[in-house]
Formats: structure tokens, sequence, C-alpha cells
């Protein structure tokens, strides 16, 4: 469930990327509210690739707590910032990268695991809930990716009896 002051900082979002050429979606906890899971998101998570990731730092610039830079964790990397869009933290992810078995995966082309879901007359771009189970199993973060892959199997359930 998305509260009423994420929903407005996700059209703050919306409103300044839609027209942009910049290839983007939400992710992460959002991306799983929006698509409809019984869930209340801490944040707001932007993916991207690196050159919309300090595209989006500078067209959000008033809200900039943390500048766009390259960081790295031992499971992920990326080019990282971090917003505050009214009281909402938002964190922006440029080409992420997954450590596997010791080795560094090559960035994704984002365009392939991008869908949509329509939200107060917004079409918001997405990760699709597939490609977020997947990453969450490759992160070893299995109890998310059963989440994941058991409301994806609900939701197939339900649309067959339709």
């Amino acid at each position: 469930m998305l509260s009423e002051k994420q929903i407005n900082a996700i059209k703050t979002i919306y409103d300044r990327l839609k027209s942009q050429d910049i290839i983007w979606a939400f992710t992460g906890s959002t991306n799983f509210a929006l698509q409809d899971m019984d869930i209340s998101p801490n944040d707001i998570d932007i993916q991207t690739d690196a050159s919309g990731a300090y595209k989006i730092e500078e067209l959000l610039s008033e809200f900039l707590t943390k500048k766009v830079q390259f960081s790295s964790t031992q499971t992920i990397r990326s080019h990282f910032g971090k917003l505050n869009i009214i009281g909402v933290k938002v964190e922006i992810i440029g080409d992420i990268q997954k450590n596997v078995n010791g080795k560094w995966e090559e960035t994704i082309n984002l365009c392939d695991y991008i869908s949509s879901v329509d939200l107060r007359a917004m079409k918001l771009p997405v990760i699709t809930l597939e490609y977020e189970a997947e990453a969450y199993e490759k992160l070893q973060r299995f109890g998310r990716a059963k989440e994941l892959r058991e409301f994806l199997k609900m939701t197939e359930s339900n649309k067959s009896k339709m």
C-alpha cells in the first residue's frame, strides 16, 4: 500500500521524467505495491542506466541529498544517489550489477524488463516482477523472491479463472 505522500512523490518523479529521453522504471517495494502486492514501501527506488542516473539527478536536483556516484558493496554496484521528495526517500540506481558467485554480471538492457501500470492517470514504468524475483534469487534474498513468485502464481491463477 502506497501512502498519499508516496503517491505525490511518484507524481513529482513522473511529471519530471515522462517527457525526457531517459530509460527508467520503479523497482523494489514501490514497484511491488504498484503491481498490487500487499506491501508498504519505506522508500522509492528508480532503476535506470548510468547516463539516466545523472540526468535524473539533474532534473530532480532540488531534492538531492546524496549526489549520484559510482558505488559498490560486496553484492551490488551501481551509479547511486539519493533524493528526498516531500519527506519520501528516493534512491536512484543506474546500471546496477550484481555479484553472483564472485563474478560481476554485465549490466542489463533495462528496456527488456520494463512494463507499465496505471495510477491516477499516470502510465508508470515498472520492472517486471519476474525479473525482480530472479534478481532477489541471485542476491540470495530467497524470502522476497519466494513472495514474488507466489504472488505471480496467484495473479496468473486469477487471470485464468476469468
